[in-house]
């Protein structure tokens, strides 16, 4: 895939302006966002990453146009498990709903800064090593059993690791406990002082280091091109405030939606080991020669990733909804 350095800029341009965009038009002054403007916005963002895969598919080839869809699924479907974690976050920090906004755009931006030097470190290494499939695979597979061992309390597991990100940032800033509107640095007695909203940003931050550590991986498991990678994770990222809002309490009632990223991040593990077992260098595997081993196909892993996708959220909702009518019924 040929991309060209001004490609490259107009892209990271565009998106900057779109993140620009939507801090002057609905971040800047800080409100309660309605349930239309959520829905309005997060169809507007979904139909860009969709209308940016229809340019890819025509500018380079139904390939690697399949390699953004999948791409931009999967990271879209992980950037929804984020959002429980959002909420976990923003209930433990009690952070007013009229200053989620900020911090929330502010910590996606973080966020695809982060990962864009995943992204780049991820491809320097392919390009020189391509045993680091094995590594991305084997990684993604222990990732998918964590998740499902994790699924049973997964408050508890969040909050014990923003409690260590928590105590971190207060051991080295000067912090109070004391909102100032949405201001992330305030004044106290001519002091500045590190606002709770700075604490979650940081928090919100760091965290989505540590899923970014299962995220990369996983896309380049779909696709080997680092503009791909990129554009497939900023569209994601891109209407997540908005998605947050909109979903609200829906995401209580996905109970099965840990089960079905551990199953696409298993799936992805395996696609990227047989992939290393085809492209093989070490020695001590088949005497350093390729394994003449099958590939997965990305209209497969499309199809797979959706399905899963579709089957869990569809099992979850049937599922809570039954729960909800029983709860009900009880005396």
């Amino acid at each position: 895939m040929d991309v060209s350095l001004l490609t490259w800029v107009i892209t990271c341009v565009v998106i900057a302006g779109l993140f620009v965009f939507d801090f002057f038009s609905h971040v800047r002054v800080p409100h309660d966002p309605t349930l239309r403007e959520s829905g309005f916005w997060s169809a507007v963002y979904i139909s860009l990453a969709l209308a940016f895969g229809g340019f890819v598919w025509w500018q380079w080839g139904s390939t690697y146009g399949g390699e953004y869809f999948a791409g931009f699924v999967t990271e879209k479907a992980l950037s929804v498990d984020n959002l429980f974690v959002f909420v976990i976050i923003m209930t433990r920090f009690m952070v007013p709903r009229i200053y989620q906004q900020k911090v929330l755009l502010l910590g996606i931006v973080m966020a695809l800064v982060m990962r864009a030097g995943f992204i780049a470190v991820g491809a320097a290494a392919i390009a020189a090593y391509s045993w680091v499939f094995y590594l991305f695979g084997i990684f993604l597979l222990l990732t998918a059993v964590k998740l499902i061992t994790e699924s049973d309390e997964p408050v508890a597991h969040e909050r014990h690791r923003e409690g260590r990100i928590e105590r971190f940032a207060r051991r080295f800033l000067r912090t109070t406990d004391v909102y100032d509107g949405d201001r992330l640095l305030t004044r106290i007695d001519g002091r500045l002082m590190v606002t709770p909203l700075m604490i979650v940003l940081i928090v919100i931050g760091f965290t989505d280091v540590l899923f970014a550590l299962d995220s990369i991986p996983a896309i380049y498991g779909l696709t080997q091109e680092p503009y791909l990678v990129f554009t497939a994770n900023a569209f994601a990222l891109m209407g997540l405030r908005q998605l947050y809002f909109l979903l609200g309490g829906l995401l209580d009632k996905l109970i099965y939606l840990s089960y079905g990223l551990s199953l696409i991040l298993a799936f992805i593990g395996v696609k990227l080991v047989l992939h290393a077992l085809h492209e093989n260098t070490l020695g001590f595997i088949n005497g350093g020669e390729p394994v003449p081993v099958p590939e997965i196909s990305t209209p497969v892993s499309l199809g797979v990733i959706g399905g899963t996708l579709v089957v869990t959220t569809v099992a979850s909702l049937v599922v809570s909804r039954r729960r909800g009518r029983r709860g009900s019924t009880t005396p």
